[in-house]
């Protein structure tokens, strides 16, 4: 927490700071060595955030209030922003805040080019595991079995069809399978396989409805195959909501600071996903995306977030850092402001 040099509310920071189990395949002198890595970039939101404090830190006659900075683990699929604010994470300054503001890097985006916009920024999503419960045998003998990666592949292509039916230009669904998982050896039919899938779309409610259409597709498949199902569903992730009043500040602020080249306003949501959205639920806020393509690379040849080739320009930790700070400075200065005029009006 940084204590302002007045009095006032509170606004978030959150930085998210979870590695992937990827194995880093970029020939980078730092590159991972243990099979997991930075793959979304969440190693420059701890880095931007940390460089933001140290800012505010320095300039703390600017704060008229508090700034709250989170470090959150399990942002996607894990639950961290739910653990985090049932532990009182919104509680430290006393009062709730006003507002919260979270920062991603993407390699599809130039460098430090800035990107938001008022309403739906990124999707709702849930993950789902669909075991398959089937009956091993010899590969000679198929007939004496039930082969749950036959199943399996059958399952996955009636996924990618119902998305291709049930997709709509204004109402986008995305469903991934991101894992299939049986098997030990040429000559042997497992007795069972793991499908997980990745569902995303613009509403919860949506989503909802395509995971349960979906698990009983997939049911009804292995059931006519002589397979048995088990599904278990990860945690419901929001979307992503920026209010417009705070879009609106991303933006001044981005324009003022480092010119209006660097802003874009986004036309329509990324299909990504994360918990953010339940900080944002509670006290409004904004999300914002930050370019990070490395220079001197046409940002079409750079592998994306995720990637086992994933690489970020990490130049533009100084902009997002001083974004950041100038950011909540305006955002509690706006606020002050604000309960000074209600209360001159009063009087």
């Amino acid at each position: 927490m940084i204590k302002g040099g007045e009095p006032g509310p509170a606004v978030l920071l959150r930085s998210d700071m979870d590695a992937l189990l990827v194995e880093e395949k970029a020939e980078l002198t730092f590159a991972s060595t243990n099979g997991a890595m930075h793959a979304c970039g969440h190693d420059l939101h701890m880095a931007a955030l940390v460089g933001a404090v140290r800012l505010l830190c320095n300039r703390s006659a600017d704060v008229s209030g508090t700034v709250v900075a989170v470090f959150q683990p399990g942002e996607e699929g894990y639950g961290g922003a739910k653990a985090m604010i049932a532990e009182g994470a919104l509680d430290l300054a006393g009062d709730k805040p006003v507002a919260s503001y979270g920062l991603h890097v993407f390699s599809f985006l130039p460098s430090g080019e800035f990107a938001c916009r008022p309403g739906v920024v990124m999707a709702a999503t849930i993950n789902f595991d669909l075991e398959l419960l089937g009956t091993g045998g010899h590969a000679a003998r198929p007939y004496a079995a039930h082969n749950p990666i036959i199943t399996g592949t059958l399952i996955v292509q009636a996924i990618q069809s119902y998305v291709s039916q049930k997709t709509k230009p204004n109402d986008p669904i995305v469903a991934t399978v991101g894992a299939f998982v049986g098997g030990t050896a040429a000559n042997v039919i497992p007795d069972r396989a793991i499908l997980r899938i990745s569902l995303r779309a613009l509403t919860a409610d949506r989503v909802m409805r395509v995971y349960t259409e979906l698990a009983a597709l997939a049911e009804a498949i292995a059931e006519a195959y002589g397979l048995g199902t088990v599904v278990e569903a990860g945690p419901l992730m929001t979307p992503t909501v920026s209010t417009a009043q705070d879009s609106d500040l991303v933006r001044d602020v981005v324009v003022s600071s480092f010119g209006a080249d660097r802003y874009r306003e986004l036309v329509l949501p990324e299909m990504i996903a994360e918990d953010f959205s339940q900080f944002l639920e509670v006290t409004g806020g904004a999300f914002v995306f930050l370019g990070a393509a490395v220079r001197g690379t046409d940002v079409g040849d750079l592998a994306p977030n995720h990637s086992p080739m994933a690489r970020f320009d990490d130049g533009i930790l100084y902009d997002a850092a001083q974004f950041l700070a100038e950011l909540v400075c305006r955002r509690l200065r706006f606020e002050s402001d604000s309960r000074d005029l209600t209360s001159a009006s009063v009087n």
